[in-house]
Formats: C-alpha cells, structure tokens, sequence
C-alpha cells in the first residue's frame, strides 16, 4: 500500500497543473470568454462557479480518503464496530458530492444564459 502522503502530494499537483493549463483543458471555463463589456452579474456568477468547483474537488478528494480510511479501519485495524459510523459519514459526503455536482450544472447553464442575454 502506498504512502497516502504521496497520493495527496500527486493529487495536488495534477490539480495544480490542471488550474495552469490553457483553456483548451477545460472548454467550460467561461471566464476566459468574459468581455469588458461583461455584466457584474456574470462576472459575479463566474466567480461563484469557479468556487463551486472548487468546493466539488475537494468533496471528490474527502470521499476517496473516506474510502481509504474505512479501509483501513475495517480490513487493517479490524475495527469493524466503527464501519457503520464510517458508512454514514462517506453517505453524507456522497451526498454532497452528487449535490454540489447538480448545483455546478444549474449554475453553468446560468453562466451561459447570463452569457448570452
């Protein structure tokens, strides 16, 4: 098994790379298309989105080391009276998860009609 210490630093930096390329990378990034015409609202909203999605790849990041972590305590430690509190801590981070997910997209189509009109 790996040094979890390891996997973070990885995880940081791909997350890091991926905020420095170039918009290509991510075509949905509507704040490179922002004009000085923009209205405060899109800039606005923009500034939201791009704190949702920052805010959903740390919920993906908590619900793997959820994952890791009941692993350990169920397989290594053998603490199996604590996977159920385990369990319903990873369903509610799941559930955030699948919602801020529903929340990015609502706001994306926002962004683009803020875009538009």
């Amino acid at each position: 098994m790996s040094d979890p210490r390891n996997d973070a630093h990885d995880k940081k930096v791909t997350h890091e790379k991926k905020k420095h390329e170039p918009a290509a990378a991510e075509p949905a990034v509507l704040s490179e298309v922002i004009t000085p015409a923009s209205s405060p609202a899109l800039e606005g909203s923009l500034a939201v989105l791009a704190k949702l999605k920052d805010l959903e790849f740390h919920s993906r990041a908590n619900l793997q080391r959820l994952a890791e972590v009941g692993l350990t305590v169920e397989d290594e430690l053998k603490q199996k009276e604590l996977a159920p509190l385990l369990s319903k801590v990873y369903s509610a981070q799941n559930l955030v998860q699948t919602t801020l997910t529903e929340l990015i997209e609502a706001y994306k189509a926002e962004c683009d009609r803020l875009l538009q009109g």
